[in-house]
């Protein structure tokens, strides 16, 4: 399975892990992510006008050092799943999000037609960030809740497959006990949300159970019983 992930840093935490959950269960997945920092859908639509090499290619989770254009990357071989998402910081906003969407989306389906079309919903801030008082919302509640609207208004417009519910499931994390899931207020944990995020991409675009995988390299301590946590919530969101 090859997917391909056009984002920024959110996607960056959320294919991290991906590969090494996949290969523990004896599953070939390979992931690529389009890095751009902060990058928002109207930058990569500006990139697929222009074809500026200005993506870092990381794949299964670690940094190439090399630089390609949108184009390339679509071209590079044959994708089973490209996902798509908006920047953080313009997320609960679905006017920042058109026109610039669908063209895209137009743009992968004409290069990359036997490739399945995914929404990746990202996460909000942290209640105490900085970030989340300059958006104007009092609370991390308060922000997914535009945030998974938009995303849902953005699947339908571009008829994705469907949403990975990222978002969705930290705040799951959050009500089953876990204290905390950001590390800077704003991006994963590099431990459990990262691992969090991966059960729930490898468990969807494989069809896989995730009950007995026994992946457990982190960058950061994780314990066993929010290893338990992370694959409940997966399996009840799946679900």
């Amino acid at each position: 399975m090859n997917i391909l992930a056009i984002g920024n840093s959110f996607s960056q935490d959320a294919t991290r892990y991906i590969h090494r959950i996949a290969r523990s269960d004896g599953f070939n997945l390979n992931v690529t992510n389009l890095y751009i920092g902060g990058c928002p859908i109207d930058r990569h639509f500006r990139n697929m006008i222009s074809g500026s090499r200005d993506y870092e290619l990381e794949y299964n989770g670690e940094l190439t050092f090399f630089k390609v254009s949108l184009e390339e990357a679509l071209l590079n071989r044959e994708w089973d799943y490209i996902t798509i998402q908006q920047a953080s910081h313009r997320s609960y906003d679905y006017d920042s999000y058109q026109p610039y969407l669908n063209e895209i989306c137009d743009y992968i389906r004409e290069l990359c037609p036997k490739a399945k079309l995914l929404i990746h919903q990202t996460w909000g801030y942290e209640n105490e960030s900085i970030r989340l008082k300059d958006t104007g919302y009092r609370s991390h509640e308060e922000m997914f809740k535009d945030i998974e609207k938009a995303y849902n208004k953005a699947a339908k417009d571009v008829n994705a497959e469907f949403i990975i519910p990222s978002g969705k499931l930290m705040e799951m994390l959050l009500e089953n006990g876990i204290e905390k899931v950001h590390r800077d207020t704003f991006h994963l944990r590099r431990g459990l949300s990262r691992y969090a995020v991966g059960l729930l991409w490898y468990s969807l675009l494989s069809g896989n159970d995730i009950s007995e995988n026994t992946f457990c390299d982190f960058d950061e301590e994780v314990t066993s019983e929010e290893i338990a946590i992370a694959k409940k919530c997966v399996k009840e969101l799946i679900k």
